[in-house]
């Protein structure tokens, strides 16, 4: 994706801490699966050009989709990763439905990228 010496933090959370972030940084009350905080992007950004950024998931709500989803709570978690680090990278499926597509479509791609890494380690 471009960014080969990129790094990004990964902070696993419950419920509770997530909500608390959604309300102070997006003014969202309530838990989320997962927030991205690009390191990319306002005045500061060019202090560390590889540093992408923050990804936070909330285990508790990454269960529950995966429960209701019929999957692993590891098939959830990658999910919501890529989906996170998607947004670093300044995909958003919240402005319109193009973009929407765009970043599913990216997430398909990274998503099966990791599965045949797996099947190969195997």
């Amino acid at each position: 994706m471009g960014s080969p010496e990129g790094e990004l933090s990964v902070l696993l959370t419950d419920d509770a801490d997530i909500a608390d972030l959604n309300k102070q940084y997006l003014d969202r009350e309530g838990a989320t699966n997962v927030i991205a905080f690009p390191m990319a992007e306002g005045e500061f950004a060019e202090i560390s050009p590889d540093l992408l950024g923050d990804v936070v998931i909330s285990m508790d709500t990454a269960a529950r989709e995966a429960e209701m989803g019929e999957t692993t709570i590891e098939n959830r978690f990658k999910e919501l990763l890529i989906h996170g680090i998607l947004h670093l990278f300044g995909y958003d499926h919240e402005t319109n439905e193009a973009d929407a597509q765009q970043m599913e479509n990216k997430s398909e791609e990274l998503l099966e990228a990791v599965r045949s890494v797996e099947l190969s380690i195997r």
